[in-house]
C-alpha cells in the first residue's frame, strides 16, 4: 500500500467561509456537513486536515486549492505532511 499524506488546509484572515466550504466540497468531496465542519475546525484552530492521500494525488490536491484560491482572488493555502 501506498504512504499516504495528510492534506492540511490553513487559515487566514481574508478567504472567506463560502469559499472554504465550496473548495471542500469540488476539491476534497467533502458533504455540506463536513465542509462546514470543517471549515469551523481551519477557523477556530488555524488548520486542518481535510484528507489523506498518496503523494502524487496529494500534490495535485494541493495545487487545484492554489490556483482556484488565486483565481478567486483568496491567500488560501493548503500543505501536506506525512501521515
Amino acid at each position: 500500500m501506498p504512504k499516504l499524506y495528510k492534506v492540511i488546509l490553513l487559515n487566514d484572515d481574508y478567504t472567506t467561509f463560502d469559499f472554504v466550504i465550496e473548495i471542500l466540497k469540488t476539491v476534497f468531496g467533502k458533504s455540506e456537513e463536513d465542509a462546514i465542519n470543517l471549515t469551523l475546525k481551519v477557523d477556530r484552530e488555524g488548520s486542518a486536515v481535510v484528507g489523506l492521500y498518496p503523494y502524487e494525488i496529494a500534490l495535485m490536491k494541493v495545487d487545484k486549492v492554489h490556483k482556484l484560491a488565486r483565481s478567486a482572488g483568496y491567500p488560501l493555502r493548503a500543505r501536506i505532511e506525512e501521515d
